[in-house]
């Protein structure tokens, strides 16, 4: 499942949410597992964690969603759900963090239990902006996605190529074989769409 087939989700997030305390519902826990798993996986890797760990942090942080599905009400006054799944992916790479330093590497207990404790304290003071840097990243990837869906696709290449790959605006005329008014058009037009959605975005999200 694309990432365009996926946009809609999150403006339904309580309700997606509400069906995933049906165990059974395999229909919404791929389409949450397809997501978010990117989200989970880059935050891990970029805490440290090998491929193979961040790979099972995602599987882990999905088993304790699952887990807490039950008895979990989704209540946007109490708290953000981006900051809920924080809590839980940062536990289980916590978990993994803290698997690596159980044989010590210095000498003695003392040096294990400080290693140790170096490593929760770098998690929770890491973890958050790393969260919040990755979850605006989403948030930008869903709104590219919205908005191509919405305009032309020779205008969406030139958008593409010129603000989001960094071309050079002669080098897009180039390739393209077209003007650079046209460009400069595209460029306003479809950054004001895009800017429009990031903040749709961010009100669903509060």
């Amino acid at each position: 499942m694309s990432l365009g087939d996926l946009e809609n989700l999150l403006p339904t997030r309580q309700s997606l949410l509400s069906r995933l305390k049906d165990w059974d519902d395999q229909d919404s826990w791929r389409d949450f597992f397809e997501l978010y798993w990117r989200l989970i996986f880059d935050v891990a890797r970029k805490s440290g964690l090998s491929e193979a760990d961040a790979q099972d942090v995602v599987q882990e942080t999905i088993m304790a969603v699952a887990k807490q599905m039950p008895e979990f009400r989704y209540d946007r006054n109490r708290g953000k759900f981006k900051g809920w799944l924080c809590q839980i992916t940062r536990r289980r790479i916590a978990d993994r963090l803290r698997k690596q330093y159980r044989e010590p590497k210095g000498s003695g207990e003392e040096s294990h239990a400080e290693a140790l404790n170096e490593v929760a304290d770098t998690t929770a003071e890491t973890l958050d902006a790393l969260w919040e840097q990755e979850w605006k990243q989403h948030l930008y990837q869903l709104a590219v996605e919205r908005v191509k869906r919405r305009i032309r696709p020779e205008h969406f290449q030139i958008f593409d190529l010129y603000v989001i790959q960094g071309w050079p605006v002669t080098q897009v005329a180039k390739a393209l074989s077209v003007s650079l008014p046209l460009i400069y058009v595209t460029r306003h037009r479809v950054g004001l769409m895009l800017r429009g959605e990031i903040k749709r975005l961010q009100r669903e999200d509060r």
